[in-house]
C-alpha cells in the first residue's frame, strides 16, 4: 500500500525583481501514511509553508513530485478546486472563514456530492468538533477563536480528505484553546485514519503530537526521523540549536529565582 502523501525531491521557487530565483523549497523528500502525523519544524523562511501549500496545490511545482495515494496532486484552478483529498487548516481562524456566510453554508460547499442529507452531514461535522448543530445558522464573528478554528478543522474534513495539512494552527489562538485544538486535531487522525502534516515552529507542541519530525532549513529538510529519536540524537548542527533554544520549566524558574 501506498504512502498518503509521498513528496519527492520537490522545488517551489519563487522569482522576484530584486533577488532573482528563490528557492523556498529545495529538493525535499518525505512520506505520510494514514493515521499518522508528520511535524514539520524550523524558523521562518524555512520553506515550511511553501511546502504546505505545494501539497495541497497551492503552489506549483517547478521540479519534483507530489503524490497523494499515488496519484499526483493538481494545482489549484482560478476558479473551483476539483482535487479534494487533501485540506488545509490555515493559521488565522479570523481570516479563513468567510464573515457574510452562515458556518453551514461554507460547510456546505465542501460536502461530497453524493451526500443524501447535507443537513445532517453538517450538523455531524459540528459535532465532531465539539459545536452544536445550531452554529450552523450563525456566522463566523459570533464565535471564539479557538471556536472558529473548530469551523475551520470542520470545513477541511467535510471533503472526506485523505491528508490533512495544519499550518501553524493555533498559533493565532490563546493558550486555552491551542490545547483543546491540538487535542482535536490528534483525535481526527486517530478515528478518521487521516494523515496530518502539522506545521510549527513551537518545538515543544510538535513533540507532543507529531509521530515523526522533519527539520527544515533554508529549504531543505535537514534532518527527519521518530520525533523522540530526533530530539534525543539532534545530528544536524541546526536542529541542536533548535531544541536546545526551547524554554524548559526549571530553568526557566532558577531564572526568575535568581533575578
Amino acid at each position: 500500500m501506498s504512502a498518503a502523501l509521498q513528496v519527492q525531491d520537490a522545488h517551489v521557487v519563487y522569482r522576484s525583481r530584486g533577488r532573482g530565483e528563490v528557492h523556498a523549497v529545495d529538493g525535499v523528500s518525505l512520506a505520510l501514511d494514514r493515521g499518522e502525523i508528520v511535524g514539520l519544524v524550523g524558523e521562518s523562511g524555512s520553506g515550511k509553508s511553501s511546502l504546505a501549500r505545494a501539497v495541497v496545490g497551492l503552489e506549483r511545482l517547478h521540479a519534483g513530485s507530489i503524490t497523494l495515494d499515488g496519484v499526483p496532486v493538481q494545482p489549484v484552478g482560478w476558479r473551483t478546486r476539483t482535487d479534494t483529498r487533501s485540506q488545509m487548516v490555515f493559521q488565522s481562524p479570523y481570516a479563513s472563514l468567510n464573515p457574510r456566510r452562515t458556518v453551514g453554508s461554507q460547510l456546505r460547499d465542501g460536502l461530497p456530492a453524493d451526500v443524501a442529507d447535507p443537513a445532517a452531514e453538517v450538523a455531524a461535522l459540528l459535532e465532531r468538533v465539539g459545536l452544536p448543530a445550531e452554529a450552523a445558522a450563525r456566522y463566523p464573528h459570533q464565535f471564539s477563536g479557538g471556536q472558529r478554528q473548530r469551523i475551520a478543522i470542520a470545513r477541511a474534513i467535510a471533503p472526506r480528505p485523505e491528508v490533512l495539512v495544519a499550518d501553524e494552527p493555533v498559533t493565532a489562538l490563546d493558550a486555552s484553546a491551542q490545547a483543546q485544538v491540538v487535542a482535536l486535531l490528534g483525535s481526527l487522525v486517530r478515528d478518521l485514519g487521516v494523515g496530518m502534516l502539522f506545521i510549527s515552529h513551537d518545538l515543544a507542541l510538535v513533540r507532543h503530537i507529531a509521530d515523526r519530525v522533519g527539520v527544515m532549513y533554508q529549504g531543505r529538510l535537514v534532518e527527519q526521523g521518530p520525533t523522540e529519536q530526533v530530539w534525543r540524537e539532534r545530528r544536524h548542527p541546526y536542529t541542536r540549536e533548535l531544541i536546545d533554544a526551547v524554554p524548559r520549566l526549571g530553568a526557566a524558574r532558577r531564572t526568575k529565582e535568581s533575578a
